[in-house]
């Protein structure tokens, strides 16, 4: 199992920025793919971004492409999403998974990551 510690979230005006940490626990970081997924408050958790083991491969949500980036530190066991250009609409609840499977595809369906973390609140004011 692997723990997952999210930081980074807060309070940012629209158009704004913020970059949100995971950090992880265990000597298989680097073997587990992870992303970022959000939930908003009474909808459901949404896929954000996912990273390969390597980090050369990366999966975006078509509302985050070109705003958001996805990326990690194997030797800092860390993931990482800088966010750019924040709209009222990101507004949620940002958490940290991991998916400790061997498929070779990046997933953006929650029930594919194995290990969560517990999540840091992102604001967004317009």
């Amino acid at each position: 199992q692997v723990q997952l510690v999210e930081s980074g979230g807060g309070l940012v005006q629209a158009g704004g920025s913020l970059r949100l940490s995971c950090a992880a626990s265990g000597r298989t970081f680097g073997s587990n793919k992870m992303g970022w997924f959000r939930q908003a408050p009474g909808k459901e958790r949404e896929f954000v971004a996912a990273i390969g083991w390597s980090g050369s491969r990366t999966y975006y949500a078509d509302s985050v492409k070109g705003r958001f980036t996805i990326s990690r530190d194997n030797a800092k066991n860390t993931v990482y999403l800088q966010m750019n250009s924040l709209k009222p609409e990101d507004t949620a609840v940002y958490y940290c998974a991991a998916d400790r499977g061997s498929k070779w595809l990046l997933s953006g369906t929650s029930y594919e990551y194995d290990d969560w973390g517990q999540g840091t609140q992102v604001t967004v004011s317009s």
